[in-house]
């Protein structure tokens, strides 16, 4: 019979039962229910609203059925529902009476709210480490290539020279942005909601603040009904990881491009690639290209979690269950997806002699030539249009800028100097900028010492 099941008079119908059940996903959160019940349990002794005895024997085999979960021994009921009445069904066949007691003041509406808060504060933490790791990768590039030379792109155009490490830089600053943002979802993930009840709290003289601080939280949420049905926090985190897999989708697009035969800027490892079934010649990106791919999974289990809340009267109601398998899902996306790109990265072959190259195509020296002639005193929009027609005086010739000859150069401009060539030069095009943010090697050093300072923040904890 049904935990619930005094009010009825009929079985649950076979397919309805299992079209209700949510064991089969919730059950990972078995440790955070376990936890939460202990901390419950423990409260309903110290506030004599169950005999101690009782309250001490429930926390002792509350403790007795997470070891025999965590070693295989327990097989979970469908017929149970979900993850708090399988763990209380259990709890009731092996210490009777004293287990119905565990129950006393709280509803499942509170309890999964309790367990899904626990269990997404456990995946933050969790998840911030490994992108912290990927972090320190990207250092360890970015401080090897201080030097290496490559073009810096607009609408996938060639524009300017930068270097590598300032480019691998800007990655680190959105993984950086993505940590500050699971930062302040895990503030909110923080609140307590155990003790609202079913909707309405309880008239049981609850100390919510004494299970709060068993359990780790901060605070305890202040309206009954918002406790039990808000899900902000599950949509702020899928919304916060579809951000992060949107930057680790960019980062993936613009390796799939520079691993081309067109580019060559990088060549992906052995174990990062794959082959093809006929082409023997092929060596695929296959794990950029996932990612790339698994980025629109991640945005299905958000839209999913926001389309299922948009219409949900106050205050529970059992559509709020299919938040789990969506954020459940992009959580386990995420911890698959940071891991395998963060090895692909640490592996991957620079070609710096293709970067350079590279740099060295497009016109990317033509904006320093026109502020070599600012520099001279004319005025800007003056020496862009006497930089666009020496542009496309090159064109004609089949030259870069510093190919023509000086009295090619000299027939723009009447101010223009032999040291010209020093000034679009792309070392001194790219070490010019030597400005907070900019791309030069003393700018990106002082980025790169910023970086090792913050992430070694976390380390300390």
């Amino acid at each position: 019979m049904k935990l619930w099941g005094g009010r009825f008079s009929k079985n649950t119908d076979s397919e309805v039962n299992d079209f209700n059940s949510s064991i089969r996903f919730d059950q990972r959160m078995y440790r955070q229910d376990i936890l939460g019940s202990i901390a419950h349990a423990k409260m309903l002794g110290k506030c004599n609203i169950i005999p101690k005895e009782d309250s001490e024997l429930i926390v002792k085999t509350l403790g007795e059925i997470l070891s025999d979960i965590e070693d295989g021994k327990v097989e979970f009921l469908i017929d149970a529902e979900d993850i708090h009445m399988n763990i209380e069904t259990i709890l009731t066949q092996r210490i009777g009476d004293a287990g119905k007691r565990l129950h006393t003041g709280r509803s499942r509406n509170d309890q999964v709210a309790l367990d899904i808060r626990m269990y997404i504060k456990d995946e933050i933490t969790d998840i911030k480490k490994k992108v912290i790791s990927l972090e320190k990768v990207l250092l360890k590039l970015a401080s090897e290539n201080l030097d290496t030379i490559m073009p810096g792109y607009t609408h996938l155009q060639k524009a300017q020279p930068i270097t590598l490490a300032h480019h691998t830089m800007a990655y680190f600053e959105m993984f950086k942005r993505d940590i500050e943002r699971l930062d302040d979802c895990y503030k909110r993930t923080n609140v307590m909601p155990l003790g609202s009840g079913a909707l309405a709290a309880t008239t049981y003289p609850l100390d919510r603040e004494f299970v709060a601080k068993e359990l780790g939280f901060c605070s305890v949420t202040l309206n009954s009904l918002d406790g039990v049905s808000d899900r902000d926090f599950v949509i702020e985190l899928a919304s916060c990881l579809s951000i992060l897999i949107m930057h680790l989708s960019r980062y993936s697009e613009e390796l799939i491009l520079w691993n081309t035969n067109e580019f060559q800027f990088v060549e992906m490892d052995d174990s990062c690639s794959t082959g093809s079934s006929i082409m023997p010649q092929k060596k695929n990106p296959d794990v950029a290209e996932l990612i790339r791919g698994k980025t629109g999974r991640v945005y299905g289990d958000l839209i999913s979690i926001l389309t299922t809340m948009k219409g949900i009267p106050l205050a529970y109601n059992k559509d709020m269950q299919e938040d789990k398998e969506c954020i459940f899902d992009a959580i386990d996306t995420i911890r698959l997806c940071v891991p395998v790109f963060e090895k692909m990265i640490a592996t991957m072959k620079i070609n710096k002699t293709a970067m350079y190259k590279g740099a060295g195509g497009g016109f990317t020296n033509a904006t320093d030539a026109a502020d070599y002639l600012v520099k001279k005193g004319m005025p800007f929009r003056q020496a862009h249009e006497v930089i666009g027609k020496m542009v496309a005086y090159a064109l004609d010739q089949n030259k870069a800028l510093s190919e023509l000859s000086f009295e090619e150069l000299k027939s723009c401009s009447d101010i223009i100097t032999e040291d010209i060539y020093e000034a679009i030069d792309l070392k001194t095009c790219v070490n010019e900028r030597n400005i907070i943010g900019g791309p030069a090697k003393a700018a990106v050093e002082k980025a790169i010492a910023s970086a090792r300072d913050y992430i070694a923040e976390f380390d300390k904890m």
